[in-house]
Formats: structure tokens, sequence, C-alpha cells
């Protein structure tokens, strides 16, 4: 996405999910193919990559929940949440 020009938040990150909504491991939304955390069976995590048509850049507004591009772009956030099988992955959360 970021060869295509779209910025993509380096400030947030997937994450593994099971008694807790947010639990180790971190994912991060980029990276290079070969690194980062290796992917087991049993894993179950979300992956959440924000992508925007300007800059990376991002800021929280007073409510502290709401998070905006501090440049004002559009920007769109999608969340899967994926568990790891001894055959491949599975989606938990399809859309359809």
């Amino acid at each position: 996405m970021v060869p295509s020009g779209y910025g993509l938040v380096r400030d947030y990150a997937g994450h593994g999910i099971g008694r807790r909504l947010h639990e180790a491991p971190q994912v991060p939304n980029y990276g290079k193919p070969g690194n980062g955390i290796t992917l087991k069976a049993g894993m179950t995590f979300c992956i959440e990559p924000m992508v925007m048509s300007g800059a990376e850049e991002v800021k929280n507004l007073s409510d502290n929940w709401t998070v905006v591009t501090a440049d004002g772009s559009d920007a769109a956030h999608f969340e899967y949440s994926l568990h790891v099988t001894p055959d491949g992955v599975e989606i938990l959360t399809p859309w359809e």
C-alpha cells in the first residue's frame, strides 16, 4: 500500500486475542516477509491495518478514543480475527 502512495499507521498494531481482548503477541501491520513473529497452530489474533490517503501520522481526539489522521486525509480501518490451524489460517470474522 505504501508504494502506491497510501499511508499505513505504525502507531497501532494487531494483537493476540483469548481470555482478554488484547493479549500478546503484538502483530504489526507492516514489515518485511520472513521477519516478525512465527505463526503456530493454536494462535488466535487480530490484524488491524489502518490505511490513509495521506501521511501516516494520527492523533487522538479529546474523547481519548477517536483516532483521526493528523493531516485530515481520508482513512479506513479493517479488522480480522484469525485462528492458526495445522492446515493454515481460519478467518473467524469473514466479511460477506
